[in-house]
């Protein structure tokens, strides 16, 4: 038995998110089905991220367990010959049995795009968030100052998470504006249910004027999530990166 690692990237809209739920298709549903076609094997991948309903995802990671002597390189190949256009593997590889993408320490890298501009554009309904109430981007960038570090982000945490502890902390957050796009990119530990969505929809409601970048403190001493704006739509939303260090991958 060998333990393989893939690194998948989706184009999230035609799936009811990644996790195998009973109401609809998903990312994982379909892996698990090509993957078990591939190996003649029951095959139930573990993931790293369980991404919502429309998220999308760049480097999105999940493991399978096989008894198959192909090389784990091997499999990266042998899925995407199999797979809709909307999902594929950019890489495989073999990894130890202990490894376990969601227990593993690790840091998350989410991007948010905002299309801002007088009217949406049909090509980028699935993958921004348009508005077109004038977002002032320095005072995004000041508000989103005040989210760096380790906090308690249970003003940005969606209902009915189960989580033991609220504390996240956030490396980096970048905001920047080319042309009539906006992107957050947000660096961090780990986030709770819709907080990056949730982080986005404050960072608009400030850069739109309901109050000053200043309050984003407020929000977080608050603890709760009435405190804090809107969750933002998960179209605009692509999870970039889950990086690990060298050592989870070393045998024990």
């Amino acid at each position: 038995m060998k333990r393989v690692k893939l690194t998948v990237a989706y184009d999230g809209t035609n799936y009811c998110g990644w996790q195998v739920q009973p109401n609809g298709i998903t990312v994982q549903e379909v892996l698990n089905r090509h993957l078990s076609e591939l190996t003649g094997e029951t095959i139930e991948t573990i993931g790293a991220s369980r991404t919502d309903a429309g998220v999308h995802a760049l480097g999105n990671v999940a493991v399978f367990d096989t008894r198959v002597r192909m090389p784990g390189e091997k499999f990266s190949f042998a899925l995407n010959q199999r797979l809709p256009e909307d999902i594929r593997i950019q890489e495989s590889r073999e990894v130890p049995e202990t490894f376990h993408p969601r227990y593993v320490e690790s840091e998350k890298t989410y991007e948010y795009q905002i299309l801002n501009r007088r009217f949406p554009i049909p090509t980028e309904r699935f993958y921004s968030h348009f508005t077109y109430v004038p977002l002032d981007i320095e005072k995004m960038q000041e508000a989103g100052g005040y989210l760096l570090g380790e906090h308690d982000f249970k003003s940005f945490c969606g209902a009915g998470a189960q989580v033991k502890t609220t504390v996240r902390c956030i490396h980096a957050l970048d905001i920047t504006k080319e042309a009539d796009k906006i992107t957050i990119r947000i660096r961090g530990n780990g986030f709770l249910y819709n907080m990056v969505r949730i982080i986005a929809g404050t960072l608009m409601e400030i850069g739109g004027g309901a109050y000053p970048p200043a309050h984003m403190r407020a929000i977080l001493e608050a603890k709760d999530r009435k405190a804090a704006g809107p969750t933002a739509p998960a179209r605009g939303l692509t999870l970039v990166q889950i990086k690990y260090p060298d050592s989870a991958f070393n045998a024990p």
